[in-house]
């Protein structure tokens, strides 16, 4: 099986999971994730394999991380994460990419991230829960990270932290890679 394949299928166990834990009907869910209820059938049924977009969105009308979407194997006190099974989650033909390199339920989703930006790309992401944070580190390049349309300069060896409940961009305009590790804390669902 490939590891698309094996995505797909962990996807569509763990989105099941999750919706009948919460008590959702496809409805309910489609309603407060905004995805069509056609879509998160097909998700179900391991015959898609939606856009990272769509995976936050769902991941957040759930209340858990994309880890626990993803990933079934949850509740050891130490987790190791080996290298081969950190998920990539977006990428593009010029080697700009997120990985999900790890995360956990405890105290609402958190979740420890990956970034490359190549000169010239941007990530757009909708607004997160209320209460959900960033925390970011570049540690290459100069991020051009814009929160709520307003953009802010993070150059190497800088950190930055935002309240992620509005819209907000990551964006390389230089001619270096950006490389940064960024943090994301959810809350849990009400």
């Amino acid at each position: 099986m490939s590891d698309l394949d094996q995505l797909t299928q962990s996807l569509a166990r763990n989105l099941k999971r999750w919706r009948g834990e919460r008590g959702f009907t496809l409805d309910a869910l489609a309603a407060r994730a905004g995805v069509s209820r056609g879509m998160i059938i097909q998700i179900e049924q391991a015959r898609t394999n939606p856009s990272v977009g769509t995976t936050v969105k769902l991941a957040d009308a759930l209340g858990v991380s994309i880890t626990t979407l993803l990933d079934y194997e949850q509740g050891a006190q130490v987790r190791v994460v080996p290298k081969e099974q950190i998920v990539r989650m977006w990428s593009t033909d010029a080697g700009s990419y997120t990985r999900l390199l790890v995360g956990t339920e405890t105290r609402g989703p958190f979740e420890l991230w990956s970034w490359r930006i190549m000169p010239g790309e941007k990530s757009e992401s909708d607004a997160h829960p209320k209460g959900t944070v960033e925390l970011l580190h570049v540690t290459a390049g100069e991020l051009s990270l814009v929160v709520d349309g307003e953009p802010h300069t993070v150059p190497a060896g800088n950190s930055a932290t935002f309240e992620a409940n509005v819209p907000h961009a990551y964006r390389n305009d230089g001619d270096a890679p950006v490389e940064m590790t960024m943090a994301v804390s959810i809350p849990p669902a009400s």
